[in-house]
């Protein structure tokens, strides 16, 4: 399990439809602003995401507005804990996409993959027939990623789609019944994947439901089949099991917050989604 310290750190998303996402940015920006909570939610017409963090009763406050929202009473959220505020101001913002990936046809609220459980997990991907796929960015997978998952290599999210079509017949070629089983750190854009990969015709397709982030909250070290420290897009570098901040705080990696499902923590710059 990870370790839990003061400062509650929430991941959260949810696909859904707004009509008017601008409607709703002040009133999200107020109510975090008024539990003196710190981060990044961006809106968009297929739905919000983001990182927030604060005290346990103000992220409280933040989410039950958030819940409100059409279609977000069970939106997803991932706690972890850390002992300082990874977060200096509260950005809500508008955009395209919540996660890009620059395919505007996908269906990323009906047309996902199907939800595998971290409990579950291990089991599907030990299948030979399983095919493992990392949807996070190469720096990512540098810290830790599953045993025997392919890295596409890619330094954005929207590569993510040419990749798959350039290795589609390697992926699958010898596989009678292909399974794919995608994951990412807080699950959104490992959900999105999943449409993509549906929608070029896959289908048997998974996603680990609740990302890394939730896996390592809910598997026992002993029985855990992740290598390393899982990546995440604030002051805190990486988590893994039993510790909430990494030794690395500055690295090479700072300021790499392109696409990933944990938002930009740096005063002043502005998520690249």
């Amino acid at each position: 399990m990870i370790a839990r310290s003061s400062v509650r750190v929430a991941a959260l998303y949810c696909f859904t439809r707004f009509e008017d996402p601008s409607s709703l940015r002040d009133a999200l920006l107020e109510r975090c602003i008024s539990e003196g909570v710190y981060g990044t939610l961006l809106l968009a017409h297929e739905g919000i995401n983001g990182t927030i963090a604060g005290s346990d009763e103000g992220i409280e406050q933040v989410l039950n507005l958030v819940r409100a929202l059409p279609g977000c009473m069970d939106i997803e959220v991932k706690d972890s804990w850390t002992q300082t505020l990874p977060f200096k101001r509260m950005k809500v913002r508008l955009k395209r996409e919540i996660v890009t990936m620059g395919e505007p046809d996908i269906d990323s609220l009906s047309g996902v993959g199907h939800y595998v459980s971290p409990e579950d997990w291990n089991t599907l991907i030990r299948d030979p027939d399983t095919i493992l796929i990392d949807t996070r960015n190469h720096y990512e997978v540098e810290f830790g990623t599953f045993r025997g998952a392919i890295d596409p290599q890619t330094s954005h999210f929207r590569d993510f789609p040419a990749w798959f079509r350039d290795n589609r017949k390697r992926l699958l070629s010898g596989r009678v019944a292909p399974k794919i089983a995608m994951f990412c750190t807080g699950g959104i854009r490992c959900e999105k994947a999943t449409a993509f990969v549906k929608s070029e015709g896959i289908g048997e397709v998974y996603h680990l439901k609740g990302g890394i982030l939730n896996y390592l909250e809910r598997i026992p070290a002993e029985e855990s089949r992740w290598d390393g420290e899982c990546f995440v897009f604030d002051e805190r570098v990486s988590v893994t099991y039993g510790v909430v901040k990494s030794e690395d705080v500055q690295s090479e990696h700072d300021g790499r917050q392109a696409d990933a499902d944990l938002l930009p923590v740096k005063d002043g710059e502005a998520p690249q989604r």
